[in-house]
């Protein structure tokens, strides 16, 4: 009796603590929608309220009435985080799956060379990257933003280490004594394995390529061309009349398409935890 006492007390303490941290959590968000609800006037003189005001409509007309498009802004963001999650994960699963399904002299040296670029610090690339950008013409090209995730270090190595234990090579090897050719074996065998792997890593590169401002503000300099961080900043950067309100609304149409992705891929994210846990 006293053991069922002892453990109902500790899983409603454990309640508890499941229930503070996901307030804590979704606090930030709850403070942001409010206050894209409420003026500049409001939020400067009570930054945090949880009441709702009446000025949702006006903040949309100031950051709709700027200079700039932020339909055009969210189109090209939603463009490039596309094309970067498409890009990074189809070549870096199929690059891991090279590292583990075959068998060569320089495979070991490879993949620590793939280690070593990725202590390298994207800050330290982009002048020289940038350099090659402008002399090839090719300022003011998303594709230049989508291309390079084709090479991603750190998801070549994320995929190899679950590529390892969920996808067994006597798989591949009776795929092929069965005449499958290797995309196909990839495409249609190993790659539905991969997606609770695949899901994880697609929200995580999805939110930060959609959150990435420092790259695009040094590649793309023609407004038809700026995403929707460059435009929230270019709000906030308002030094004659920072609209604070307006600046919320922007941020609420930043972070609605990351909620959104990862409504759609927690169930992966679920099933990989629980293949995880039946597989240790």
């Amino acid at each position: 009796m006293n053991n069922k006492s002892s453990m109902s007390i500790l899983k409603i303490v454990i309640l508890v603590i499941c229930i503070f941290l996901a307030i804590l959590s979704l606090f930030p968000f709850i403070i942001m929608l409010v206050n894209a609800t409420r003026s500049t006037y409001q939020i400067q003189q009570h930054p945090i309220s949880l009441i709702p005001s009446k000025y949702l409509m006006n903040n949309f007309k100031i950051l709709t009435g700027k200079s700039f498009n932020p339909a055009v802004g969210f189109l090209n963001s939603f463009l490039v985080s596309v094309g970067v999650c498409i890009c990074s994960l189809y070549f870096s699963t199929l690059t891991a799956y090279a590292i583990v399904m075959y068998e060569w002299k320089l495979k070991n040296a490879f993949f620590g060379f793939i280690m070593g670029v990725m202590m390298i610090p994207s800050t330290v690339t982009i002048i020289g990257f940038f350099q090659m950008i402008y002399r090839v013409h090719m300022t003011n090209h998303l594709l230049v933003l989508i291309l390079p995730a084709i090479a991603s270090p750190s998801m070549v190595f994320f995929m190899r280490q679950y590529m390892k234990p969920a996808v067994s090579v006597s798989l591949v090897e009776s795929a092929r004594i069965d005449g499958s050719k290797e995309f196909f074996t990839f495409n249609k065998i190993v790659l539905p394995i991969m997606k609770p792997a695949v899901a994880t890593q697609a929200i995580f590169t999805f939110v930060t390529s959609w959150n990435e401002l420092f790259r695009p503000s040094v590649i793309l300099t023609k407004q038809a061309k700026y995403t929707l961080p460059i435009m929230v900043g270019l709000l906030n950067g308002d030094i004659y009349k920072r609209e604070h309100g307006a600046i919320y609304v922007g941020l609420s149409l930043t972070a609605l398409p990351l909620i959104i992705v990862y409504f759609l891929l927690a169930k992966y994210i679920v099933a990989g935890v629980a293949l995880g846990s039946v597989k240790g």
